[in-house]
């Protein structure tokens, strides 16, 4: 069956965009989503493709309205800027274009109503694009001594031989240092984008009510964070260094995402109860 004029447009759109980012996302896949502080890259990445196929039915449904003249703007913008991350190796650059490029190659092809129901999936990118080490260290330090600080409170109260200076937490005979990857803006990044996918996928019609959850999964990633350090600790305190900085410091990757989840949807259930009795209060007023 032959490939009808339109979808063949799309794909050459898309089998251009794949040529131009496959050599940026071989190099990330290479380098920095090897490292434990920005690992969650890939799985944004995968999740990414995913939103983007989901919204294929919805985008083919459009009756294409092309802008051409923004589109153009805005795709030529996202090459210049693309071109000046790409030759002096710039990820945030590099990464960053592709939301301008998609825009505009949007735009020119179906038109706004295009970005209305890509919007998401553009939006998520950003939690792909990588920042830079110096922005990172400027923010990442008091939110790692905050961790160490409610650690530290939590463990003592419970009786724990603890101590702490700075982000350095004494038990027992160990000394944990808690690092940007169990602690950092990396961590909170990859945290609220999850918490963000996952009300987008709930779809709640309350404006208001979206934004208060987002708002919410700050201090929920700040708790989740918490327990990683914590679990971390006791591990090391009762099974040695060796076991706590071991494979069980990666399942504790997997602790923090599950645990930040969970309050997330506690959270929004806890909201929906208060919403049914609302208006259970309303219709029997």
């Amino acid at each position: 069956m032959p490939i009808s004029s339109p979808n063949k447009d799309y794909l050459i759109v898309i089998i251009g965009i794949v040529a131009l980012y496959a050599p940026t996302i071989y190099d990330l896949a290479n380098s920095l989503w090897m490292t434990d502080e920005q690992s969650y890259g890939s799985l944004v990445f995968l999740i990414e493709l995913w939103l983007l196929y989901r919204a294929k039915d919805a985008l083919l449904q459009l009756t294409p309205k092309p802008v051409i003249a923004w589109g153009g703007f805005v795709f030529g913008l996202g090459l210049i800027i693309y071109v000046l991350g790409r030759l002096p190796n710039i990820p945030l650059f590099e990464v960053g274009s592709l939301i301008l490029i998609m825009m505009g190659c949007t735009l020119i092809m179906i038109g706004s109503a295009g970005l209305r129901v890509l919007w998401f999936p553009l939006f998520f990118i950003i939690f792909m694009v990588p920042i830079p080490g110096s922005i990172i260290d400027a923010m990442t330090q008091p939110m790692k001594i905050a961790v160490s600080y409610v650690t530290e409170n939590i463990l003592y109260n419970l009786g724990f031989p603890i101590a702490r200076t700075g982000v350095i937490l004494h038990i027992g005979s160990y000394q944990l240092l808690v690092a940007d990857v169990c602690a950092g803006m990396h961590t909170l990044i990859s945290l609220e984008g999850l918490g963000l996918l996952y009300l987008n996928l709930v779809q709640h019609d309350s404006k208001l009510r979206n934004l208060f959850m987002a708002i919410l999964i700050i201090p929920i990633s700040f708790t989740a964070n918490v327990t990683r350090v914590i679990v971390l600790t006791l591990v090391t305190f009762y099974y040695g260094a060796d076991v706590g900085q071991g494979f069980v410091h990666g399942f504790a990757g997997i602790v923090l995402f599950s645990v930040a989840l969970l309050l997330t949807i506690s959270a929004d259930s806890l909201i929906q109860k208060y919403v049914d009795r609302r208006a259970n209060r309303i219709s029997h007023a």
